[in-house]
């Protein structure tokens, strides 16, 4: 069981949501937007092609890892261990100084394998939720509290339940941030004024940052170019 743990957490803290944001849009993501390496962020950031892809290779990170335990490991709790390593990889990704995203939809993944059943009524809320609210954060806590009840009302295995609870208690405490939001009233709104406003200073800070970095390299030309050039000169 070891391996399919270390195996997990590997698979789920390659940090896509970094690398893709890089690729749409040239900016580090933990540096504007939120600063949470996940589709949302990317969805605000780099546009809603970007975000989708995101959460699909997050998801499918959390899928791999059960896969690969099933098929690796008899013990029959290595899947749930292995699902819960790299929901912590997400999040806690050991190459990123422990700072990655808050691991909605590498969960999703993990239990599209391991409790199918428990996922579909756990998605519905999380739909209906931010469709009626445009809260993403309310969103995902609302959907993690349904999962693990949903998980044992549908017969889903004891290690797959266990490791629901204990996704969902990651998920709640990666929110806190987002608890404080709420009850001041800044939470950003999916596609909300405020949320855009605040990503575009947050790159144009960004922008200004690389520009005052070559500033030296530009006004040493522009000194040459304006000294006066001698008779020999053309």
């Amino acid at each position: 069981m070891p391996l399919v743990i270390f195996l997990g957490y590997l698979i789920g803290s390659v940090p896509f949501a970094l690398f893709l944001a890089r690729q749409f849009g040239g900016a580090d993501l933990r540096h504007i937007g939120s600063g949470n390496l996940g589709a949302a962020n990317v969805l605000r950031t780099s546009g809603v092609k970007a975000g989708i892809l995101v959460a699909a290779l997050d998801i499918a990170k959390g899928a791999a890892s059960v896969l690969l335990a099933i098929r690796l490991s008899p013990d029959a709790a290595a899947p749930a261990a292995a699902g819960l390593a790299a929901i912590i990889g997400h999040v806690y990704p050991a190459w990123l100084r422990f700072s990655g995203g808050k691991g909605v939809a590498t969960a999703c993944g993990v239990f599209l394998v391991l409790a199918p059943r428990a996922v579909l009524p756990a998605v519905g809320v999380f739909v209906v939720t931010v469709w009626a609210t445009r809260y993403v954060s309310f969103g995902s806590v609302l959907a993690s509290l349904v999962l693990p009840a949903t998980a044992y009302a549908t017969g889903s295995p004891r290690p797959a339940v266990i490791v629901a609870c204990a996704a969902a208690a990651l998920i709640l405490f990666r929110h806190h941030s987002n608890f404080m939001r709420w009850l001041a009233g800044t939470e950003r709104r999916l596609g909300g004024r405020e949320a855009s406003a605040a990503l575009a200073r947050a790159t144009v800070r960004v922008r200004g940052a690389a520009t005052l970095s070559q500033a030296p390299v530009s006004g040493s030309r522009s000194r040459e170019d304006a000294r006066p050039r001698g008779h020999g000169e053309e």
